[in-house]
């Protein structure tokens, strides 16, 4: 599977966080690296920069976008959990989320 675009990430992240707990970045894109099936080639490949692995760099713009929208939140370097608006967006069952979103 190709690793997915930062805006497929959004939904699947909202859900990961759904059950309320603070989940730190590595937990995170542990449990997206599972529901995409990525394999180990896959996770580690690196941007052209060389510097952050792909799949790490489009969670973390998921991340952001989501902050933005109040729909996440960070409670200490790290760590997110997710909002009372977060959860609200969740009950929707929405298709997607995506940045027009």
């Amino acid at each position: 599977m190709a690793i997915p675009d930062f805006q497929s990430i959004m939904l699947p992240l909202l859900r990961c966080l759904g059950d309320k707990k603070e989940k730190s970045n590595q937990e995170i894109t542990q449990d997206l690296a599972k529901f995409y099936n990525l394999t180990p080639e896959e996770i580690n490949l690196l941007l052209p920069s060389g510097n952050q692995q792909i799949f790490a760099n489009r969670v973390a713009w998921a991340k952001s976008y989501l902050k933005q929208a109040s729909l996440i939140s960070s409670t200490r370097r790290g760590f997110y959990k997710i909002t009372g608006k977060g959860l609200e967006v969740l009950q929707t069952n929405p298709d997607k989320i995506n940045i027009k979103y």
